[in-house]
């Protein structure tokens, strides 16, 4: 497991997960918001975007955090590893609109350079709000993943549907560091 794609619904928590995984595996971290998203809330183009997925996920070892469907032809075809975060709807909800609170109260930039904050109204008030698409796409995110993992075009990915806050704790537990692996079989 070297080159691993962390994917779920809005809230679920892949960023968490995914930092947590490239720690213990000590492998570098990137965060697909982070490279959409500019200053002022303003989206990268595809082009631009693409070209960013495709630069990171030629190194020989990621975590990528992130759906961002469009993305599936560059980052899948290095990928050997999908992590599907997949809680319940109540437990996904309730960390969306918990994250969301820390981050309006904190008032944190959440992409460094970006000047990206949460705020309050955007955030519960909005057609754009990152709740409401929660909302809209959990149901969605499952069939699509189900569907994907099923598909023989990806059968060359490993795929690991994990359920629970405890089950991600142990599955990162798990991991071993890559070097750690090597010095195990000598």
């Amino acid at each position: 497991m070297k080159r691993i794609n962390v994917v779920g619904t809005s809230g679920s928590g892949k960023s968490t997960f995914s930092r947590q995984l490239a720690l213990q595996l000590n492998i570098p971290h990137y965060e697909m918001d982070a490279m959409y998203w500019k200053p002022e809330w303003t989206e990268s183009s595809d082009e631009e975007f693409f070209a960013k997925v495709e630069n990171v996920t030629q190194g020989p070892t990621w975590v990528l955090d992130g759906n961002y469907n469009r993305t599936v032809p560059i980052k899948w075809a290095q990928v050997d590893t999908v992590v599907w975060i997949d809680y319940s709807f109540p437990r996904t909800l309730y960390q969306a609109v918990t994250r969301a609170l820390l981050r309006c109260i904190s008032g944190k930039e959440l992409w460094p350079g970006t000047g990206n904050k949460e705020r309050f109204i955007m955030t519960f008030m909005s057609r754009d709000s990152v709740l409401l698409w929660t909302l809209k796409t959990y149901h969605s995110n499952i069939k699509r993943y189900e569907s994907m993992m099923a598909n023989p075009k990806f059968s060359h990915i490993r795929f690991v549907r994990i359920t629970s806050p405890k089950q991600a704790k142990a599955f990162i537990q798990q991991q071993v560091k890559p070097d750690e692996t090597k010095a195990s079989h000598c």
